[in-house]
């Protein structure tokens, strides 16, 4: 039976931490003097990058995790700590350097790779988003709780095309202070979250610390 509450909830802090309203300025610069036609497929291009990033660390995260000997809760703080490192950075309206690198960002001239990097991986679909989701499938760990989390990651997914579709009319609507407030909001949010991630993986690496 799917879990609605849990997977809304995923959906949730997935669309606080890809933060599809505060890519809207970078994609504006980056698709400078574009047509509309080229940003549409730009979008769309982004968007299912995302899709399919975020769909593989659903579906094999873990695989890779035990690759390398690391537990789920080892993770789940790790991974809860880049999300408030994140979250902290969005609540200060400012692009977190775990999104993206100052290299990355001058890559924005190559038309050719824009929609893939850095718009999609790591500004949209970066670590913190990944880490998300692969805690995300751990607690949805059967077959049909690993293909329901397909459903939060195709809505976070539509809402970026749209978003980045309307990008234009976006930024002239809610100016740079919107744009920031929005991502306040995201950011505490965000941080709400990883709280709970930190402290899911604590009680997991010191059970005795929680009884």
């Amino acid at each position: 039976m799917t879990d609605w509450p849990s997977l809304l909830k995923i959906g949730i802090a997935l669309l606080a931490i890809v933060n599809p309203v505060g890519s809207v300025p970078v994609f504006i610069s980056a698709t400078s003097g574009w047509s509309n036609a080229e940003r549409s497929k730009t979008a769309k291009t982004a968007a299912f990058t995302v899709f399919i990033v975020l769909t593989i660390a659903a579906f094999v995260g873990d695989q890779v995790l035990n690759f390398f000997g690391v537990s789920i809760p080892s993770f789940q703080v790790g991974g809860g700590i880049l999300l408030m490192l994140i979250a902290i950075s969005m609540m200060h309206a400012k692009q977190s350097g775990a999104h993206q690198t100052p290299e990355e960002m001058q890559s924005l001239a190559d038309k050719e790779v824009i929609a893939i990097v850095p718009l999609s991986i790591p500004l949209l679909a970066g670590p913190g988003a990944i880490s998300n989701m692969i805690i995300a499938a751990q607690q949805n760990s059967s077959v049909a709780g690993h293909i329901s989390l397909l459903i939060p990651i195709f809505f976070v997914c539509l809402i970026i095309l749209l978003v980045l579709t309307l990008a234009v009319a976006i930024a002239n609507k809610l100016g740079t202070i919107g744009i920031n407030i929005v991502t306040r909001i995201m950011g505490l949010i965000l941080a709400a979250m990883a709280v709970e991630f930190i402290a899911r993986g604590l009680n997991g690496l010191f059970p005795k610390l929680f009884v």
